[in-house]
């Protein structure tokens, strides 16, 4: 299976090209949860602006979104934000590094944005979890991201653990059927020798999980699910491998999802080979039926009607 990348290729190709060769632009696009963007050069063509637009983004900024971009952009955050838009980030072409490893991570960091503000709850998680490490009980305040209008991520930080629960909407039929199966699959998974070390994960349909029971406002049917994910110490205890669990799990609804249409249109696929070589089997079989001219007498040919 496929691993969606985390940063944004669109962000990612079009500042390579024009940090090598500056000229006008203007374009809109949208990443994954409805998450737009907008880059421009409003002004003049070696200023380059990228701006953010994200459902939550004023719960982000509860959690310490702005203290992360600050602390990932710094001078390329621009002291005014794009109507319409949540964060603005301003680059000067004519002052970025030379071509080489220094562009490349400035250009890979800057492809980064929507992850980097998404990682605001699961960093403040961490860190409460290493406060209360010292402690047998207690727990973090639940952070709650809604993300997307009828699904939310729910992370809550205790002495040994750090919880993270993911409710997803399967509006199909055939899509909550590959759910389950692949859902029920990362839970099977775990029992394997070679993965003993992955994190938890807990499946449960229609009614939430504990952690999130008495959450106002939470949909019951049997088009929801709850994924739950138990992350230990051990996976986020330093910062490369929390960096790498954040940028893992954000993307863990949108790979769910992925897979389910990917799979849909495999057997879509398989079963239109089938119906063609049904076809085939069909046309071979039947007969062909002789046509012979019968004639008169006189010699003239006979005419069905």
């Amino acid at each position: 299976m496929i691993l969606l990348e985390s940063h944004n290729v669109i962000i990612q190709t079009t500042l390579a090209e024009k940090f090598n060769k500056p000229s006008s632009l203007d374009v809109h696009f949208v990443d994954f949860d409805g998450v737009r963007f907008h880059l421009s050069t409003p002004e003049r063509k070696t200023q380059l602006l990228l701006s953010m637009s994200i459902r939550c983004w004023n719960e982000l900024v509860q959690y310490g979104a702005n203290d992360i971009i600050s602390r990932e952009y710094g001078q390329y955050v621009a002291p005014q934000v794009e109507p319409q838009y949540n964060v603005t980030l301003q680059i000067d072409l004519e002052h970025v590094p030379p071509e080489g490893e220094a562009r490349d991570a400035l250009i890979k960091s800057i492809s980064l944005l929507k992850r980097n503000a998404l990682a605001a709850p699961f960093e403040r998680a961490f860190q409460a979890q290493k406060s209360l490490e010292s402690q047998t009980e207690g727990q973090g305040d639940l952070m709650a991201i809604h993300y997307r209008d009828e699904e939310a991520i729910y992370v809550q930080a205790a002495h040994d653990r750090v919880t993270v629960v993911f409710s997803t909407v399967f509006k199909e039929e055939t899509d909550r059927i590959f759910g389950k199966v692949f859902l029920q699959e990362f839970v099977d998974a775990r029992r394997l020798p070679t993965i003993q070390n992955a994190p938890q994960v807990l499946y449960s349909s229609r009614d939430p999980p504990l952690e999130i029971r008495d959450v106002k406002g939470l949909a019951h049917g049997d088009d929801i699910g709850y994924v739950t994910f138990v992350l230990f110490p051990r996976h986020f205890q330093n910062l490369d491998i929390a960096a790498s669990t954040i940028s893992h799990i954000q993307l863990f609804r949108d790979y769910l999802h992925y897979h389910i249409k990917c799979s849909k249109a495999y057997m879509h696929s398989r079963m239109r080979h089938r119906v063609s070589e049904f076809q085939k089997v069909l046309n071979r079989a039947k007969t062909e039926v002789a046509t012979t001219e019968k004639k008169t007498i006189s010699g003239r040919t006979l005419v069905s009607r």
